[in-house]
């Protein structure tokens, strides 16, 4: 697939935090951006609706980044145009018909492919930049450190560019602060405001992605200063919470603690609750599959699952995650 050769009308549905946001400045440097518009989903939801995907028709092709739709929503958005073409690196199974770029589903290592970002510039042929960084570190944070291979990479471009680690972590934040407050036309904006962006002081010094931080931190503190409950060697929170940060929550609870980590979100969604599971050891790609099976709306990698589940099923499948973490 030879990305500078497509012609029309595209769209680029991408996931809402920094390395989706990042992968698609990527490839709008990369493409003809004045016949690009992109979207992306209902914030929390990991598939598109009946709706969203109308609104995608009259495109010459779509481009899918840093998500693992169903395969019933690709299905449906193939009528609707010429050419499909998905970069990810979540599991999931390889999609026909398309052009479906995902190493970590043909069985690469994920240490190799730590985000899409990643996987995206490499593709194009790209030195490491900003934007590619931004991406792996918006996935792996503190962790990232841990992977040698892609570190080496990160530590060089940082010390080329003046940059610390903090400066990197704190560029993420800011850019994952709009979906966290649940403001899905500042995330479709934000990819554009990146494109006149010369420096990356001028994202750290982002005025209304400082103030959303601000808040979203106060937040975050207070569900993670929280008294925590521990069964069997795994943490369980319950919080309720307008705002999308179970990710976040997690992962800080998970990292800090060093224990398979739950967090069910009931404030997010009306009539559906978000859970959300980090763990050390235990793959979760049979927990996704069950959850799919189920007919919940699941996604992930190996360490990660992210649910969203009607009210009335969150015990009991809360249940079946804390029984497969514990076998």
């Amino acid at each position: 697939m030879k990305l500078d050769q497509l012609e029309g009308k595209g769209l680029i549905i991408h996931h809402w935090d920094a390395d989706g946001i990042s992968s698609t400045v990527l490839l709008l440097r990369k493409l003809d951006k004045n016949n690009i518009a992109n979207t992306t989903p209902t914030l929390g939801n990991y598939y598109l609706t009946e709706e969203e995907i109308t609104r995608c028709r009259g495109y010459d092709f779509i481009i899918i980044l840093d998500m693992s739709l169903p395969m019933e929503n690709i299905v449906k958005l193939k009528t609707q145009t010429k050419e499909i073409i998905i970069f990810d690196h979540h599991l999931g199974k390889i999609i026909p018909n398309v052009f479906h770029y995902n190493p970590i589903i043909k069985g690469e290592d994920p240490n190799r492919y730590p985000s899409t970002s990643w996987i995206i510039n490499e593709y194009i042929k790209n030195p490491v930049n900003l934007y590619a960084v931004l991406g792996v570190v918006g996935d792996h944070e503190e962790k990232i450190k841990d992977n040698k291979l892609i570190w080496n990479h990160i530590n060089t471009f940082s010390k080329e560019n003046n940059l610390s680690f903090n400066d990197l972590l704190k560029m993420v934040y800011l850019l994952d602060s709009n979906y966290k407050l649940g403001d899905k036309t500042a995330v479709e904006e934000t990819p554009w405001e990146l494109l006149e962006i010369e420096s990356p002081e001028e994202i750290l010094e982002n005025e209304r992605w400082n103030d959303n931080l601000k808040l979203l931190e106060e937040e975050i503190e207070s569900q993670i200063s929280q008294p925590l409950e521990i069964k069997n060697g795994i943490i369980i929170k319950k919080m309720n919470t307008p705002y999308n940060i179970i990710s976040t929550v997690t992962r800080k609870i998970a990292w800090s603690n060093g224990k398979p980590t739950v967090v069910v979100n009931t404030g997010f969604f009306k009539d559906s609750d978000q859970l959300y599971v980090r763990t050390t050891d235990k793959d979760m790609k049979p927990l996704i599959e069950k959850g799919k099976n189920l007919g919940f709306k699941c996604g992930g990698k190996k360490e990660v699952l992210g649910a969203i589940i009607p009210k009335d099923k969150t015990d009991l499948f809360l249940s079946d995650v804390i029984s497969y973490l514990k076998s």
